[in-house]
This record gives structure tokens, C-alpha cells and sequence, in this order.
């Protein structure tokens, strides 16, 4: 079968390089989990090596890719998945711990980390190559203007390790951008001592205006004035480890409670 036309739409760029995807299937080490499922596969350069070592569950949903692996990699019959990754309830396919991998589509690259964070408890490792501002942005630390949103939700739960940067040379077609491979390991019993779904709001909250004080960007949540004299509301976002939001969305929290 010919090769697969990447596809501007899903944001196709093709790795050629085998031995970037040899590295990225290196990644995997197989610890707390045994299941591993790689998002678009596209025409398995990265697939042929992770199969190496274990047959792997596939996402895809380009048609012609799919027709290309099966008629390829026989072996993966039984194990892709037609469909969009963003929209599947991995809970409901998955009773085991699973890896996820991946040459991520720029367009969609940062909503993958997202669902990830979300279905965390099923995932305790995930590795991949993204555009390589995304891919620092996961691993900065804070008091960098990289540092931001994705860095925070996912430093909370994973520990996470920027391995490698890759040219635009080694796709087909070439992006405009560098690449970058990132990994994670999840914390094991991380358990947050606030509100989740409150921090999620207030880390995308304080950020959406990043050069402003917290006192300033935080206006919205309508906070008595007592408690934006802390001097934690002095600093930008940016200032913030994670554990500080926490202690910050703790206040908060305690302040919604008693009102």
C-alpha cells in the first residue's frame, strides 16, 4: 500500500527519523503499568519500535491511516481505535493502568495533556513529542514567562522531564517549529488539600491576565478584602510553585465556605 498523505486538517506532520522514534519508544520503561496506547500512530514509525517489546492499542482516526497499519502491522488489528482520542472515555475501555505515547498534533496537543490530567488515576506515565514551546512549557519551573497554565496542572500530578529537542527537518511535511520530548511520571497517592476543581479555576484564572498581581487578576472571584491583603496576592502567577497555589486556593476556599 502506498504511503499515507498527511493531512493538514489533523494536523498530520509524519516523523521520519527512525532513530528519534526509536528514543521516544525508549521511553517507556514499563513500571506500574503493562498496557501502553500510542495517539495517531499515522504509518507506525513509532509504533514498529514500541511493538518491539509490547503489542500496543492504537487511536486514529484518519481512515487511511488506519487502512495502512492494517494492512502493515496485522498484528494491531484487534487493537486500534477509529476514533477521535479527545472524545473517548478511556475509563470505559481501560480497567488497567495504561502508558500513553505519542507524535501529538500541534492542534490538539495541550487538549491531550488536559484529558490526561483528567483520567490521571488510570495513567501513570505518559511521553511524547510536541511543538517544542508546548513541551517546555509542561517541564518549566516557576518565575519563567514560560511557565504557565499546563506547567502548574501538570506539575501538580506527574513529575515531569524535558528529554530532547528535534528539528523540522525529520517530518513529512516539515512545521514551521522545533519539536520537543517530554516525559511523565505520575506522583503516586498525590492527594491535593483543596478544592480540585476550584484550584483548576483559580490557576486558569490568575494566568489569563499573568502580568497583573493576583490581587488584580483574581478580581473576578469577588474575594473580601481582608483576605487580598496576604502578601501572597502581592506576586504575579508566575511567582507561584504549585504548592503555593494550593495553599492559595486553600484560603479561598475557606473564605467561599464561611460566607
Amino acid at each position: 500500500m502506498k504511503n499515507v498523505t498527511p493531512k493538514k486538517k489533523l494536523g498530520q506532520h509524519f516523523l521520519t527519523d527512525l532513530n528519534i522514534a526509536k528514543k521516544i519508544s525508549e521511553t517507556l520503561d514499563y513500571k506500574n503499568y503493562n498496557q501502553v496506547l500510542e495517539i495517531g500512530p499515522g504509518m507506525g514509525i513509532l509504533t514498529k519500535f514500541i511493538m518491539q517489546k509490547k503489542t500496543p492499542f492504537v487511536v486514529e482516526l484518519d481512515i487511511e491511516s488506519v487502512e495502512y497499519l492494517n494492512t502493515n502491522y496485522p498484528e494491531l488489528k484487534e487493537k486500534i481505535i477509529k476514533e477521535n482520542f479527545l472524545k473517548l472515555d478511556l475509563k470505559n475501555i481501560f480497567t488497567k493502568p495504561i502508558a500513553i505515547i505519542g507524535n501529538f498534533p500541534y492542534n490538539i496537543s495541550s487538549q491531550i495533556v488536559f484529558k490526561v490530567i483528567d483520567n490521571r488515576s488510570l495513567i501513570p506515565f505518559f511521553s511524547g513529542m510536541f511543538q517544542k514551546e508546548v513541551a517546555q512549557r509542561i517541564c518549566e519551573p516557576p518565575g519563567s514567562k514560560k511557565y504557565g497554565i499546563l506547567s502548574v496542572l501538570c506539575q501538580l500530578f506527574f513529575v515531569t522531564e524535558y528529554l530532547f529537542s528535534v528539528s523540522p527537518n525529520v517530518f513529512n511535511p516539515r512545521p514551521k517549529v522545533e519539536s520537543g520530548v517530554i516525559q511523565m511520571h505520575r506522583k503516586e497517592n498525590k492527594t491535593l488539600d483543596c478544592n480540585e476543581k476550584l484550584l483548576f479555576h483559580v490557576v486558569k484564572t490568575s494566568f489569563q491576565q499573568r502580568r497583573k498581581t493576583l490581587r488584580n487578576s483574581l478580581k473576578t472571584l469577588s474575594l473580601p478584602k481582608n483576605i487580598t491583603e496576604d502578601s501572597i496576592f502581592d506576586v504575579r502567577p508566575e511567582s507561584l510553585t504549585c504548592e503555593a497555589f494550593v495553599k492559595l486556593t486553600k484560603m479561598i476556599e475557606n473564605v467561599k465556605l464561611s460566607n
